[in-house]
């Protein structure tokens, strides 16, 4: 199961300071990511758990007030 979570970014934000979260589907650990903003407002990628080091495709939407959302399934 997935599921979301979101930090919202204050105004004065550099790039590199945005973090969001989300769980793994494989140890049910919250996972703090950084997100980088100048990457574009959708991202895809893959990055291993850092818990139980299964491979994760994650989803990353940035919205117009600068809050990320971050989606995790198994690869």
């Amino acid at each position: 199961m997935t599921r979301k979570h979101r930090r919202n970014a204050s105004e004065n934000v550099r790039p590199s300071d945005l973090e969001a979260t989300y769980i793994c589907d494989s140890c049910g650990e919250e996972i703090v990511v950084p997100v980088d903003v100048s990457a574009g407002s959708h991202q895809d990628y893959v990055e291993d758990c850092p818990v139980c080091c299964n491979p994760m495709v994650l989803h990353v939407d940035i919205d117009d007030d600068g809050g990320a959302h971050v989606e995790g399934e198994h690869e």
